[in-house]
């Protein structure tokens, strides 16, 4: 049968968002209670998927932690092995003890920044609460008011990632 788009309206009152005269219900379809089983039973094997996922999400989180503990964890091992070697030389030669240190040290910074998060220890820089922690606050005529003048402890990371904000003196503004 042909209808004309005019007619399509009117024979689908739905669609156009109006409706006239009451509504029939219709009967139950047969087969409904089959179709009605298949759905649970199709919303119950999605559930136990679901929760299957969820468990392997969390055995994998947990693999992937502790293989980068372990990761993080033998990336230390050279500096502590480089910490007995200038323990064990410090009644050799004590002024070697401190080189030794030194370099230690220089070790470990080189380790983090490795890992992301290089040592900040800037001076001379605008104070930023993002990256520093004020200890103290100084009087200096010869720098601009909240410019970092000293730094206590150096801090680690970036403005995205930080360890520790490093903390620092700054200059207060003259008044």
């Amino acid at each position: 049968m042909a209808t004309t788009g005019r007619a399509e309206e009117q024979e689908n009152p739905a669609e156009s968002g109006t409706v006239s005269g009451p509504q029939e219900v219709q009967a139950p379809e047969a087969g409904t209670d089959e179709k009605i089983a298949e759905v649970e039973d199709r919303w119950r094997r999605a559930a136990a998927d679901l929760e299957n996922l969820r468990k392997r999400h969390a055995a994998d989180l947990r693999r992937e932690t502790e293989a980068e503990r372990a990761r993080v964890a033998a990336a230390w091992l050279p500096v502590l092995d480089n910490l007995e070697l200038a323990l064990a030389h410090a009644e050799s030669d004590p002024s070697a003890i401190v080189q030794g240190v030194h370099a230690i040290r220089d070790q470990a910074v080189r380790l983090l920044a490795g890992l992301g998060y290089p040592r900040d220890e800037e001076t001379g820089v605008r104070f930023d609460p993002n990256r520093h922690e004020v200890v103290a606050v100084v009087e200096d005529p010869a720098t601009e008011p909240n410019t970092v003048t000293g730094v206590v402890r150096p801090g680690y990371g970036t403005d995205r990632h930080q360890l520790r904000p490093t903390a620092v003196t700054v200059s207060k503004s003259q008044g």
